[in-house]
């Protein structure tokens, strides 16, 4: 029914498009101002406030394992190194390409916004902005081309857009959601350190003058909970963040920064300055536990004694019966939410992806032994089989084949809200 919807608004929406990425809306739903911050609120250009209400973008610019379905394969390096494995690094560049073309685009930003949502969150790599080898390109990596398709498209629907760097130089995480060697490296190293600000630099240069961007988030989820020097870790958070807001600085004063716990964003006690820039805000994740303002009530304590705002990032992964409670429990205690991820193979999310015929062989690959040559050859499914049904999983992946999870929108509570 969704679906349908959009098929009739799909001229509508595109007659709205409105000047080139990079800057400002003359006009549209989203207005040429910025959003500001006005104690724990977010205040837009009219003066109205704006509660975060949406999804993220998982899974598109910087690839996990089990949105595919795999387990052992649970990163990016670890995904491109398998495939490469089973069909061969040239069309595993190719299949790169596919993917960023088709998993998301303009229709998928257009159903967003029919559901209710008022705001995206798009994590991306680091690497995107490199000419380190990433998703198929070596050099000449497609990042700001990618953001910039994704800006037109929230120009276009109404929506506003957080920038979030799910996987940092070094890696802040120390695991797999942040495609690192196992460690947090990024707090160890000065020269991650640099990459970091630089790549956020050039980023805030290239968009300082863009309304729809609400902020940039500096990184996902930093320092794992697995790591005997945790403690030493979270305190050289707050450092790097500033760091990083620095870099910003020198060239996009309009724009909010966004900061993230430690411990997969539920930690905020290593804050110490939590007012060092003016245009700061908070966000945490949740998964799991009771839907209630007890289950957050030292996340909802942290706030109120900064007086900035928080919105929860990351939550999801539960019953429509749980997430729409704890949507109710966020709305009650004015904590804006996305959820993850928008798009995967099954439920769980907003759209489902059904898995093609014969992906189960891929998955097999995925998880057999491959730490010698032998095992490579021995694992390695019929060639045209394999290659047939990556591209059959970019068919499958597009918006038109995908299934709406109408119950699980519902849960989230947003529409007819702002």
């Amino acid at each position: 029914m969704l679906k349908s919807i959009f098929w009739g608004l799909s001229l509508l929406a595109a007659s709205l498009m409105l000047g080139s990425c990079g800057e400002k809306a003359e006009k549209g739903q989203i207005s040429a101002g910025f959003i500001t911050i006005q104690g724990q609120d977010l205040i837009k250009p009219d003066g109205t406030k704006l509660f975060i209400m949406g999804t993220n973008l998982g899974n598109w610019l910087n690839p996990e394992g089990y949105m595919f379905k795999f387990n052992k394969t649970n990163s990016g390096r670890f995904i491109n190194e398998m495939f490469s494995q089973l069909v061969g690094p040239d069309f595993t560049a190719e299949f790169w390409k596919a993917f960023k073309d088709n998993y998301i685009t303009a229709e998928d930003v257009r159903f967003i916004k029919e559901t209710g949502a008022n705001t995206i969150r798009l994590p991306f790599h680091y690497k995107l902005f490199t000419d380190e080898d990433f998703m198929g390109l070596t050099v000449n990596q497609d990042g700001f081309a990618r953001v910039d398709s994704v800006v037109k498209w929230c120009r276009e629907s109404g929506l506003y857009l957080i920038l979030d760097m799910h996987d940092a130089p070094g890696g802040q995480t120390g695991d797999n959601i942040d495609d690192s060697y196992g460690y947090p490296w990024l707090f160890e190293s000065e020269a991650s350190r640099q990459l970091y600000c630089d790549i956020w630099r050039k980023i805030a240069d290239y968009y300082k003058n863009e309304p729809v961007i609400l902020g940039y988030e500096l990184f996902n989820e930093p320092i794992a909970p697995y790591f005997p020097d945790m403690e030493e870790l979270n305190g050289k958070l707050e450092d790097v963040y500033k760091k990083g807001v620095a870099a910003i600085r020198e060239v996009d004063k309009n724009h909010i920064i966004l900061l993230g716990g430690a411990q997969w964003n539920g930690n905020f006690k290593p804050f110490k300055d939590s007012k060092f820039d003016d245009k700061i805000m908070y966000t945490c994740h949740r998964y799991g536990g009771e839907p209630t303002k007890g289950a957050i009530q030292a996340i909802i304590n942290f706030r109120d004694s900064v007086n900035l705002p928080m919105y929860m990032g990351e939550i999801g992964h539960n019953s429509d019966e749980w997430q729409a409670n704890f949507c109710q429990t966020m709305r009650e205690n004015n904590i804006g939410y996305t959820f993850w991820p928008y798009k995967k193979m099954d439920g769980s999310c907003f759209m489902g992806i059904t898995p093609p015929e014969n992906w189960s062989s891929i998955v097999y690959f995925s998880e057999a032994p491959r730490s010698t040559y032998k095992e490579i050859r021995d694992a390695r499914p019929d060639q045209a089989m394999a290659r047939q049904v990556m591209m059959d999983f970019i068919e499958a992946s597009k918006f038109k084949n995908c299934v709406v999870q109408e119950g699980y929108i519902q849960s989230l509570g947003m529409k007819n809200s702002d």
